[in-house]
């Protein structure tokens, strides 16, 4: 997970700080410090470590923080302030054209994911914004890449405009846009050619399209997995192309994270679009608000809404929820709901967006194991439809026939069984207390 390192070491630095009563100018050195180490450490540009830190000790020895009642709270308040300064400040927007289409030109070194990002930025905009974009195969050097196109765009239902490899990209982006203005098409996405290193022929190449098409965005798409080589990168195809923006791929991997932090303070240009697994609906908008608070473990409560908005049916929510108040509950609807959460991404990101979830008790070192979800799924799914809808009748037959047919053994199947159990229960529970019945309370189940 992105920024895990980096994560560890600035909250175990704030933790100290946070419930202090005063703060003196030496605890605030101190602190400054340790979180340029750990800054280093994530591979963020030592110019950029310089500044920022710079910046903290100037406000953090300042009136806002001495003469405040909780001034531990108000030096976090001027990291996350800083961070979130570093990353852009504020969200950047994607372009959208007066006279439609809005060409947006795709640039990167090869093995970025650039023709991927491509695909997925297309999705993101008829998903998210309700648009009709145009894919379009630039690369004609790699007739592997305008397949790999085609192919995105077969899976994604989404139409890709491509004239081979012997027409210049030059006439295939201005084809392209005509094709999208006849068909009342929204944005054209042009994957231009990569290389494997910077040269002049692809950056004459790159500013010949940029020139015939004048696009409303360009992009440059690098793998945050290289740190600071991403930087470097993005500071030579800015010098070139005047970019607009940045989408940086695998931040979803064992990456430090130095490129995310360094990359707006080194171009001065924004962080559009960050790629956050290998699904092509896994891009999302960059907020550097929300990262910076992620990184500080103060969580990430809009994100996770907003993945809970695209991946759970809102019907299927409401008739779940009537089924818990009711006690109708089944492992159907168990099923089905675990497959929806799912979807929103791997669980370990999800409770990081839980605001002091990392503070819970047996929360901070705990590990999800995927592998644990697809014996559950295994074990439902090889239970009858009467079992599923009623689990009382279980019998030591029932639990030893299911456990053959899924793998698995009978006392993770007696495992199962009672967490649902308990989970009911709770949720029975809770009906009471909305009720307004007075009881003893509940306890979450193995707390």
């Amino acid at each position: 997970m992105a920024f895990e390192g980096l994560q560890t070491r600035l909250q175990e630095t704030i933790k100290k700080i946070t419930g202090k009563g005063k703060v003196s100018e030496q605890d605030v050195k101190t602190m400054a410090r340790e979180v340029r180490l750990a800054l280093l450490e994530a591979d963020v540009n030592f110019k950029v470590v310089r500044n920022f830190i710079n910046e903290i000790k100037e406000r953090a020895v300042g009136q806002e923080v001495m003469e405040s009642l909780t001034p531990g709270q108000q030096v976090i308040k001027i990291v996350q302030e800083e961070l979130t300064k570093l990353m852009g400040g504020e969200q950047s927007k994607i372009a959208i054209s007066d006279r439609p289409p809005t060409v947006i030109m795709m640039s990167g070194l090869q093995g970025a994911g650039k023709t991927t990002t491509t695909g997925k930025l297309a999705n993101l905009l008829r998903k998210q914004y309700n648009k009709k974009p145009l894919l379009v195969a630039c690369d004609i050097y790699r007739p592997a890449a305008i397949k790999q196109l085609q192919t995105l765009g077969k899976q994604l239902d989404i139409p890709v405009f491509e004239m081979g490899t012997e027409v210049s990209p030059v006439e295939i982006s201005k084809k392209a846009i005509e094709y999208a203005k006849e068909e009342h098409l929204d944005y054209v996405l042009i994957d231009t050619a990569g290389r494997l290193h910077i040269d002049g022929e692809l950056m004459q190449e790159l500013a010949d399209v940029k020139e015939a098409v004048k696009p409303d965005e360009i992009f440059l798409v690098v793998d945050a997995m290289t740190g600071q080589d991403a930087v470097n990168v993005a500071e030579n195809f800015n010098e070139q192309l005047d970019l607009t923006g940045v989408v940086l791929t695998k931040l979803d991997g064992d990456t430090r994270g130095g490129a995310a932090l360094s990359i707006k303070a080194v171009t001065d240009k924004p962080i559009k679009f960050i790629g956050t697994g290998e699904k092509l609906d896994e891009l999302e908008e960059f907020h550097p608000e929300r990262m910076a608070s992620r990184i500080l473990g103060m969580g990430d409560v809009l994100t996770l809404i907003e993945k809970a908005q695209a991946n759970i049916d809102e019907k299927q929510a409401k008739q779940l929820e009537e089924k818990m108040r009711t006690m109708s509950f089944t492992f159907d609807d168990f099923l089905e709901q675990m497959s929806q959460v799912r979807q929103m991404g791997p669980l370990e990101d999800l409770l990081a967006m839980i605001p002091g979830a990392n503070k819970m008790k047996g929360m901070k070192n705990l590990q999800f194991d995927e592998k644990q979800l697809v014996h559950v799924e295994a074990i439902i799914q090889s239970m009858t439809k009467e079992e599923r809808q009623d689990p009382s009748i279980m019998n030591a037959s029932r639990k030893r026939r299911i456990a053959e047919g899924s793998g698995t053994s009978v006392s993770q199947v007696n495992r199962l069984l009672k967490q649902f159990n308990d989970m009911k229960k709770m949720m029975k529970q809770m009906t009471n207390m909305q009720k307004g019945k007075k009881g003893k309370g509940f306890q979450l189940p193995f707390m």
